[in-house]
């Protein structure tokens, strides 16, 4: 069934928007009871930090680094970082939380996060009555009202933990979930206007992946324009959709990687190995017990090899991007500081460059 859009409020209407807003989204749930939240808002033309609101979910006091350092307490749960075209799931606990200056970083081997929480504004405790029966999660959402991050609430979760940290940081007077709107993306330098030679320069003295986004910044350009700009050996264009060929590589020889999935306010990052690679229609699929990642290709515009040099050698990336430049999907080999790139993983990324040659060692 097609859902009902909104319409917009007119002077001939009586009916407040806001309840025929109520309304839609009512019928929309009754239509499509699987329908997924950012979805629905985008039907509705509001936000998903709305549409949550709307659907009287208690709001969270917006403590987030404290409620962070709560999170161990509830054991295993499922946390969910995504962006527009991609969504990363991990199961496991929160170990090694650290909150300080705006930065919350959770460092445990099963959840890795990278949380920049001055971009966090509303928090909410919601309860979703699926087919499959009641889902339970704690949702934060940027200014924008895009989501951030999730934690869903399993059978493994202590449920004594979760029901005291939701009733601690229920706030008792929530103000109005106002999203702001996304202001313009600054548009790209023109290539003349790059110090190609300093940009190249300055990227062969890296000595660590973490400062290439300074590296950026420096030179004001965006990553993929870098990419083509500078060229082998520092960065390959692949095809597309190589990612596919990659993943099904990984899962059947079993080499660990790393995959980064990121937004204005986390990034989530799975490391090892993977077994099951599927399909389903245009999104391409991890589904392992612990991990799943879910991949729109038809977002994908281009993919790079990127290779970037470091204290322990050659470090190298495929990296995915919208029609935007925006970044959808980091992939790394699984390592450590202190540990060279797997040579198994190379030899991965070099399949993807069919007849061009790809140094495999540093």
């Amino acid at each position: 069934m097609t859902a009902t859009a909104i319409s917009a409020p007119n002077a001939l209407d009586p009916t407040p928007a806001s309840l025929r807003i109520d309304e839609a989204l009512a019928r929309l749930r009754r239509e499509q009871p699987r329908l997924r939240a950012l979805e629905a808002a985008q039907r509705l033309g509001i936000s998903e930090a709305e549409l949550v609101a709307l659907e009287s979910n208690p709001r969270l006091r917006p403590d987030f680094g404290a409620i962070l350092r709560a999170m161990p307490e509830l054991g295993e749960v499922m946390v969910l970082c995504r962006n527009h075209a991609c969504v990363h799931e991990r199961h496991g606990r929160y170990e090694k939380v650290s909150v300080n200056d705006g930065m919350g970083l959770v460092l445990g081997p099963d959840i890795d996060l990278r949380l920049f929480l001055n971009q966090w504004a509303y928090g909410f405790a919601c309860r979703q009555q699926l087919p499959s029966g009641l889902r339970e999660s704690l949702q934060f959402f940027d200014r924008h009202g895009a989501a951030v991050h999730k934690i869903y609430r399993l059978e493994q979760t202590d449920d004594q933990a979760w029901e005291r940290l939701v009733s601690t940081w229920i706030d008792p007077a929530p103000t109005t979930v106002l999203a702001e709107a996304v202001p313009a993306s600054k548009p790209a330098r023109a290539d003349f206007e790059i110090d190609l030679g300093g940009l190249r320069a300055d990227w062969q003295k890296l000595r660590d992946t973490h400062d290439f986004y300074a590296l950026l910044r420096r030179h004001q350009v965006q990553r993929p324009q870098a990419y083509r700009l500078v060229g082998a050996p520092l960065a390959y264009e692949v095809p597309r959709l190589a990612v596919s060929d990659l993943l099904d590589d990984l899962a059947v020889d079993g080499t660990p990687m790393m995959a980064f999935v990121g937004n204005r306010g986390a990034i989530q990052i799975h490391t090892g190995a993977i077994s099951q690679v599927a399909w389903r229609g245009d999104w391409l699929n991890i589904l392992d017990p612990s991990f799943n990642l879910h991949l729109d290709t038809r977002a994908i515009t281009q993919a790079w090899i990127v290779r970037k040099p470091t204290v322990d050698g050659v470090v190298s990336s495929l990296e995915i991007f919208d029609d935007a430049g925006e970044l959808i999907l980091q992939l790394f080999g699984a390592r450590k500081p202190g540990q060279p790139e797997l040579p198994e993983w190379r030899r991965a990324l070099g399949r993807l460059l069919a007849d061009r040659d790809h140094e495999v060692t540093p």
